[in-house]
């Protein structure tokens, strides 16, 4: 009997409720208790540059110290109609984070059913991808739009219809609006395609997404293409959307033209200095480091589906291209001196492609996906159960634990209890918006906590005199570095009428002491 049609393994309705329950995992892991963890100094700032946008409809693209302009806007229509709050807004992230569950079960007819459901359980419980799913941050959004992509150019060569080179344009444009690195992956993606496509054909032995020779239906996708007359029309097209979709995030819908013909391209040079830079600069083996410590079931299986990929006998140009996308966006990563843990969800997800397709190889064989005992369930169940309990114990209980990688200079959780306090302190005064001074220079994400209160003033240093009658609390740095440490001159300048409610860290490195006017404190 010869083996069965790539991506057509199992069942379709076994096919179905197998990726039900991974979406259902990936969901409940993104959602519950969504509002856990503080906001994080970035997601802090991000939510200032949103809340100015809902409040005021101002957001203008700064290219020299933040990324694009999609992440507010695609979450401006959520909070407009359930508030302005940590869980919606965190909420357009994590549905970004599902949507990217949902591609890479898209690719099942490129690594088979059973490599696209392990692909998908992986993205689905990394601990990474859940992580920074959760986190108001673009990245969720920068991997789902490299993956759509990849998604549509497979569609349109497969198929030959002009819309899926239309939806690859629109993301392509959509990947370059959420962030500037994405020249990063649109030429590694280049190089990918490059390299498969030598190596298939040097090698021989190429197969398509169906398991034909040669590229199956691939060929028949292009040719039905510029046979359909329409052709010039859909390229023509699918470059002016490009162009559409840059003018209308980088303009600020058409309010901002210097975001578009000088701020959307100096952020390319800006970036290139901060890539090279002493800022966030780590050894070249980081992120394999990184990976090793928390996502080493993906590691491992990646490794082992980029070897079979690359050497078995009947080549799957994809797996090869796959195999291509992660290790490279990997080594390009790597060889940039900037690092920072959520970098590394643009290669967790393909490696995860690349880990599904070993599992899949593996199973096919060993006898085929038709048999449920298959040994390749037992490496899935292994590597899924590893992933699921890091995942948990990384957002759930040590979320603002900096041993752990991806909990990187996070607010701790006792910068909540300060914010409970002032909360406290201002019933006692009966003072809907207090008077607030905050005299440290390190202070974020506390604007975003602070967003509702007009009377809130962020000096940045200690003052000689605090008005007791506009000025209920007081918040300074404490520090062990004299050069940092405000405790002192706020003691000797507050002490008349005010009293230290306590010290609260914000982050590693960074501890608050809050004051209160005196006749609040104790009541």
């Amino acid at each position: 009997m010869p083996p069965p049609v790539l991506g057509e393994e199992i069942p379709e309705r076994a096919w179905l409720i197998a990726s039900l329950a991974v979406l259902m995992v990936a969901t409940a892991l993104r959602i519950y208790a969504l509002e856990l963890k503080p906001m994080h100094h970035d997601e802090g700032v991000n939510g200032f540059f949103l809340t100015n946008l809902l409040r005021q409809g101002v957001y203008h693209y700064d290219p020299g110290n933040y990324h694009g302009p999609t992440l507010y806007y695609l979450t401006l229509p959520v909070v407009a109609l359930f508030g302005l709050n940590t869980f919606a807004v965190r909420f357009v992230t994590a549905a970004f984070g599902i949507a990217t569950v949902w591609l890479v079960l898209a690719l099942r007819r490129y690594v088979g059913a059973f490599g696209a459901l392990t692909a998908a359980a992986l993205v689905a419980v990394s601990p990474a991808c859940v992580f920074y799913s959760r986190y108001f941050i673009h990245e969720s959004l920068f991997v789902f739009f490299a993956l759509g992509i990849v998604v549509a150019a497979l569609r349109f060569y497969e198929t030959g219809a002009g819309v899926y080179l239309c939806l690859a344009s629109a993301s392509a444009a959509m990947l370059f609006a959420t962030k500037e690195t994405a020249f990063i992956s649109v030429g590694t993606l280049a190089l990918a395609w490059a390299f498969a496509h030598v190596w298939v054909k040097w090698a021989g032995g190429g197969r398509g997404a169906r398991g034909r020779k040669k590229g199956g239906e691939g060929g028949g996708g292009l040719a039905k293409f510029d046979a359909s007359g329409q052709a010039p029309l859909f390229v023509a097209g699918a470059f002016a959307l490009f162009a559409f979709i840059w003018i209308l995030f980088y303009s600020s819908f058409f309010t901002y033209w210097k975001g578009v013909f000088w701020d959307s391209f100096e952020a390319f040079r800006v970036w290139k200095q901060t890539g090279m830079s002493e800022f966030h600069s780590k050894p070249l083996d980081t992120y394999v480091r990184w990976l090793w410590q928390e996502e080493a079931p993906i590691l491992l299986l990646a490794v082992a589906g980029a070897c079979v990929a690359l050497f078995e006998r009947r080549r799957n140009r994809f797996a090869v291209f796959a195999g291509a996308w992660a290790f490279g966006l990997l080594a390009a990563y790597s060889l940039i001196s900037y690092k920072t843990p959520w970098l590394v969800l643009s290669f967790v997800v393909p490696l995860a492609v690349v880990a599904g397709y070993a599992v899949q190889a593996f199973d096919n064989w060993v006898g085929g996906a038709r048999r449920w005992h298959s040994p390749a369930l037992a490496i899935v169940a292994v590597a899924i159960a590893v992933c699921t309990y890091q995942a948990v114990v990384v957002n759930f209980r040590e979320y603002d634990n900096d041993r752990y990688i991806y909990v990187y200079s996070h607010t701790q959780r006792q910068a909540l209890d300060m914010l409970k306090e002032v909360e406290r302190a201002s019933a006692r005064a009966g003072a809907r918006e207090p008077g607030i001074i905050v005299a440290s220079p390190e202070y974020w994400p506390l604007p975003w906590y602070f967003r509702d209160n007009s009377h809130v003033g962020y000096l940045g240093n200690v003052s000689t005199y605090y008005d007791p009658q506009s000025t209920l609390m007081v918040i300074g740095r404490k520090s062990d570095n004299p050069k940092e440490d405000q405790y002192g001159q706020l003691r000797a300048v507050l002490a008349a009428s005010y009293v230290e409610a306590g010290t609260y860290p914000l982050r590693p490195g960074v501890t608050l002491v809050l004051f209160e006017r005196r006749d609040l404190a104790g009541k």
